[in-house]
């Protein structure tokens, strides 16, 4: 549905990321929001339903059978953006598991081939591990498991140079300095597949490292006499940290207790792979799920799946629902160009949706 003339758009409902506002006219200058002013409904015969900021996904592998690490090039991620854009998301991150160097190197050739052919939306690349605890591996390869030196992170660092926008690892299994070098070099550093007691995870966060990958999944559980990095993420005062709202990697009961205790620290990802054979990794469908090698090894929801489990099954109003979907993660990245919100003054991205929150499209400058 599009209702576009002279760049106005006639909303019933519209969340800003802040704000709900009612019957009204959104108009766009040069790609920017100009105004929002009330409307009538005489003013346009098409209205649409209900519009919110585009979300942001920080973490998915691939889509339309094409996983990153085994097609390497443009047109994976060109096919991510689709399946993006069919659950609401503007933004992403493609993500690459443990690997090799030689895929590593791969993966960043790829998003340089996409932003080359003026693809939208892709921030970067997310590197998860190698530098990980085998402990927490999860459906990470041990093959490919190593620790952190200075050394392999700023060969990988020069590599990857204004690509890789993000990194996982286990603060447990890299030295101070490692993290240190990844954060000068302007890499948004996330603790994950960490083994960490509750003292080391405090002590990295309170040393820098801003966020959390995947919460409950693939770290030290919370016991009562071992607190662990869960322990610590819910306990710290800022650090935030992303969740997995499919059903089956988290239950609904434990995501609304983190919720209660997170407040707007918790953002979601979709963590998303899709069907292969080939490669190391190999997904298969289970259910509605993936697994790899009989270990659950990502989701199949979209953004705007996520969202509604968040609604429906959590609990969560709507327009905090959404916000853990585009605000909060935009505040993770730190960008000035993606604000996860619809203002004046700034760049439009927007997801359209049907009275049953049914995506119909986005939008984007």
């Amino acid at each position: 549905m599009s209702n576009l003339s002279n760049n106005r758009y006639y909303i019933h409902r519209l969340f800003t990321g802040t704000e709900w506002r009612h019957s009204v006219m959104l108009e766009i200058m040069d790609g920017r929001v100009e105004a929002i002013t009330p409307a009538n409904p005489a003013d346009a015969n098409n209205w649409i339903p209900l519009m919110a900021p585009a979300f942001i996904d920080l973490q998915l592998y691939g889509a339309e059978g094409r996983l990153l690490s085994v097609f390497p090039d443009a047109e994976t991620i060109h096919a991510i953006r689709r399946t993006c854009e069919k659950g609401g998301a503007t933004h992403f991150q493609p993500t690459v598991a443990t690997n090799s160097r030689e895929v590593f190197l791969r993966c960043i050739d790829a998003v340089r081939a996409y932003w080359h052919q003026g693809g939208e939306g892709c921030i970067g690349l997310h590197v998860e591990g190698p530098w990980i605890h085998p402990a927490k591996k999860g459906a990470h390869l041990e093959q490919y498991i190593e620790k952190g030196t200075l050394e392999t992170v700023a060969s990988l660092l020069e590599a990857g140079k204004d690509v890789i926008s993000m990194v996982t690892l286990a603060p447990e299994c890299c030295d101070e300095s490692v993290v240190a070098l990844l954060m000068r070099a302007g890499v948004m550093v996330s603790a994950g597949h960490s083994n960490a007691t509750y003292e080391q995870a405090t002590r990295a966060f309170n040393r820098g490292i801003p966020v959390a990958t995947h919460l409950f999944n693939a770290m030290s559980a919370l016991q009562h006499r071992s607190p662990g990095m869960v322990g610590a993420i819910l306990d710290h005062d800022f650090v935030k940290a992303s969740v997995i709202p499919d059903g089956h990697h988290v239950d609904y009961a434990a995501i609304r207790v983190a919720k209660k205790i997170m407040g707007d620290r918790l953002f979601i990802i979709t963590d998303a792979v899709t069907d292969t054979n080939a490669g190391p990794y190999q997904h298969q469908r289970v259910g509605n799920k993936f697994e790899s090698a009989g270990v659950l090894s990502g989701s199949m929801i979209t953004m705007a799946e996520g969202v509604n489990n968040l609604i429906e099954q959590v609990g969560i109003e709507e327009d905090e629902a959404m916000r853990m979907a585009s605000l909060y993660p935009a505040r993770v990245m730190g960008r000035a160009d993606i604000k996860g919100r619809i203002e004046v003054g700034e760049k439009f991205f927007a997801v359209m949706f049907d009275n049953d929150r049914t995506v119909l499209g986005v939008l984007r400058n």
